[in-house]
């Protein structure tokens, strides 16, 4: 790299309007998810909990994607895989260890959803559940009554490329480019869907589907956090501004099974792991930083310390808490006296 061109990369999160200290706040997010991540695999290998869904190697698409969002008035609709987006958005270690524990307080679903399926009131994170895809239709009618009741906040909604290829995405997408809604869609993609490789999912580009709906679609490197904080902070505008939809196709790879039950070397190399892993935006990114001179192995280790501590407290938090009450199982089920509407 040349010293002209060491300046013009170091200044990049700069000139779309990062500073230096949320540039790495973006990638203590992304290490926090990596540990958070890293470290539920470990437990469900032990017993400890049942299940896990890895978003390991989506990282920074997902925080990324946050950082361009207005993360006090928008609402946000994930899928099961984005634990660094939701960290990022406000939720904590500890409320996604309540969740993988299955404990009574934990905030998404009181321990009865699967691990990765989100909800925050407090957060506007929208519940989500195992149906893929279901997310996007959702997503298009908040924006409808963002548009109906003349309010400011966007939707922003993800999914992976095969759902994509579901109904509930396309006709989310009729509706919000007919209606000109706030709303912006993010396939992350990360190459298959379970066990299917993209090229036997999609013969083209999954962006080029938005120009049959009439809004802007675009293809980014979901491996560079800030190419997609750029592209989801003119998405956002956009929308903001009246201007409609945008769907934007983040590439990224999915380095971990599809989930803990999952054994991915039946339909994938290790070489073509070890490849893509090559290509892991956290380690690129973190190379930048130190490009940048805001970034170095002291700090490095400092944050490693302290991530540890952090994820052993919230292990331990959600390891010890209380599990539901066997009589819940009945709660949010039937109507009672509490409930004011009735049935």
């Amino acid at each position: 790299m040349t010293k002209s061109e060491s300046v013009t990369q170091q200044s990049r999160h700069t000139r779309l309007g990062l500073s230096d200290e949320q540039a790495v706040e973006i990638y203590e997010l992304m290490m926090t998810s990596r540990r958070y991540d890293e470290r539920c695999l470990l437990l469900q290998r032990a017993g400890k909990i049942n299940f896990h869904v890895s978003g390991i190697g989506q990282e920074a698409t997902q925080v990324g994607a946050a950082f361009a969002l207005n993360r006090d008035i928008d609402y946000f609709l994930p899928y099961y895989r984005d634990y660094a987006f939701v960290l990022s958005v406000g939720m904590t270690l500890r409320e996604l260890m309540l969740c993988v524990f299955a404990k009574a307080d934990d905030p998404n679903s009181g321990g009865r959803q699967m691990p990765g399926h989100f909800g925050s009131k407090r957060l506007r994170i929208v519940t989500g559940s195992s149906p893929v895809t279901t997310q996007v239709p959702h997503a298009v009618g908040i924006a409808l009554a963002a548009k109906m009741k003349k309010k400011d906040f966007v939707t922003f909604v993800t999914f992976g490329e095969g759902s994509s290829n579901q109904g509930d995405f396309h006709e989310g997408c009729n509706m919000a480019g007919v209606h000109k809604l706030p709303v912006i869609f993010m396939c992350e993609n990360n190459q298959y869907a379970i066990s299917v490789p993209l090229h036997k999912q999609v013969a083209g580009k999954i962006s080029d589907r938005a120009l049959g709906y009439g809004f802007p679609g675009v293809r980014v490197d979901g491996n560079d956090p800030l190419e997609v904080y750029e592209a989801v902070k003119i998405a956002r505008a956009r929308a903001a501004a009246g201007e409609g939809p945008t769907l934007i196709e983040t590439m990224t790879y999915r380095l971990s099974p599809h989930t803990t039950s999952d054994n991915d070397l039946a339909y994938r190399t290790k070489e073509e792991i070890d490849a893509n892993r090559d290509k892991d935006g956290m380690a690129k990114y973190k190379q930048y930083l130190i490009e940048c001179g805001i970034w170095d192995e002291q700090k490095e280790e400092a944050l490693l310390i302290k991530l540890k501590a952090m994820l052993d407290d919230a292990t331990t938090f959600g390891d010890k808490a209380a599990f539901p009450k066997p009589e819940d199982i009945l709660l949010h089920v039937y109507a009672d006296d509490d409930d004011k509407g009735g049935r």
